[in-house]
C-alpha cells in the first residue's frame, strides 16, 4: 500500500512539474523595434501599442494569470510605488492572456492605476516572444521600451524584485548601454 501511495505521489509531483514547465521562445533582442501592433485593454477597449511605445519608455510587463498570488504581488508593488514611477515618467502595460472581464475585475480590485492588456489570442505574447508554460500560460517576464526600442529585458521576473530591478533599468538608461537583465 505504502509504494502504491509513493507511486501515486510521485505520478502527481511529475505532472505537476511537466505542466509548469515552459516552451521556449526567442525573446524580442535588445535594440529591436518594438511590436507595432493592437490589443485591447481590461475594458475591451481597442489599444494601439505603437503609438504607445513611441513616446518616452514602457514597461511591458507579462504575468501568467489575473489575481493569482504572485501575479497580485507583482501588480500591487508598481501600484504602492507609483510615485515613483510616475517621477520617472513611465508608462506601465501589464499583459496576460486573461479575457478583459478578468483584467477589469483584477485591476478593480487592487485598484491598479496602469493599463492592462486582455491578450487572450497570445498575439502581444507571441509578439515579444515570451515563453509559455505547457498549461497555456505566459511566463513572467518584462521589457523596458524607449522611444520604440527594446532597452531592457528581464526574463525570469520574480514578484518580490521585480520593481526594484525596474527601477534600477531605468535610471540606468542613457548612462550605460542597454542591457539584458542576468540571473
Amino acid at each position: 500500500m505504502l509504494r502504491v501511495l509513493v507511486g501515486i505521489t510521485l505520478c502527481v509531483a511529475l505532472t505537476v512539474v511537466f505542466l509548469l514547465s515552459t516552451t521556449m521562445a526567442d525573446p524580442l533582442p535588445l535594440g529591436a523595434a518594438a511590436p507595432a501592433l493592437k490589443s485591447v485593454d481590461e475594458n475591451g477597449k481597442e489599444v494601439n501599442l505603437d503609438e504607445i511605445f513611441k513616446k518616452g519608455i514602457t514597461l511591458v510587463y507579462f504575468y501568467p494569470k489575473a489575481d493569482t498570488p504572485g501575479c497580485t504581488k507583482e501588480a500591487c508593488a508598481l501600484r504602492d510605488k507609483w510615485e515613483d514611477v510616475q517621477k520617472l515618467d513611465v508608462t506601465v502595460i501589464g499583459v496576460s492572456m486573461d479575457k478583459p472581464e478578468a483584467q477589469k475585475a483584477f485591476k478593480e480590485k487592487y485598484k491598479l492605476p496602469f493599463m492592462l492588456l486582455a491578450d487572450s489570442e497570445g498575439a502581444v505574447v507571441k509578439a515579444f516572444g515570451v515563453s509559455m508554460m505547457r498549461v497555456g500560460l505566459p511566463t513572467r517576464q518584462s521589457f523596458l521600451i524607449k522611444d520604440g526600442k527594446i532597452v531592457w529585458h528581464d526574463p525570469e521576473v520574480k514578484p518580490d524584485s521585480h520593481l526594484d530591478n525596474v527601477l534600477k533599468a531605468v535610471n540606468g538608461l542613457g548612462k550605460a548601454p542597454a542591457v539584458e537583465e542576468k540571473k
